[in-house]
């Protein structure tokens, strides 16, 4: 994902979480402490460990300061029904895993176009 980011020219402060408890941990932290910035976007996987993809994304629309961030879910997943339910919740947009490296690559695009868009709304 990093590689895809940087090659789409995106000079972006990148955080990785490992599991989805991490992830639950950085909202709660970034709703208590104001010098913890807000993500302006995060890509999310669903199958995490510790918790799942859709357990972090309704925790973080609960929370107080980060629930407006944009969502970008990435999954290998291409489940109708979950993407339904996700939407739900208001994702940006949904990134099915490709198989080849080159379709992979186009999820810089993807994120740099959803950051443009903000940056214009903002």
């Amino acid at each position: 994902m990093r590689e895809a980011i940087e090659s789409a020219g995106i000079d972006a402060d990148i955080q990785v979480l490992r599991d989805g408890h991490a992830a639950t941990k950085y909202f709660d932290e970034a709703g208590t402490n104001p010098n913890r910035p807000c993500p302006d976007l995060i890509l999310l996987d669903m199958n995490l460990p510790k918790k799942s993809g859709s357990e972090v994304l309704a925790h973080l629309r609960a929370s107080a300061r980060c629930k407006d961030a944009k969502v970008l879910i990435v999954s290998s997943a291409d489940a109708h029904q979950t993407r339904a339910a996700l939407e739900l919740l208001h994702i940006a947009a949904y990134f099915k895993k490709p198989s080849s490296y080159a379709e992979f690559m186009k999820l810089g695009t993807i994120v740099r176009g959803l950051l443009e868009a903000s940056a214009q709304a903002g």
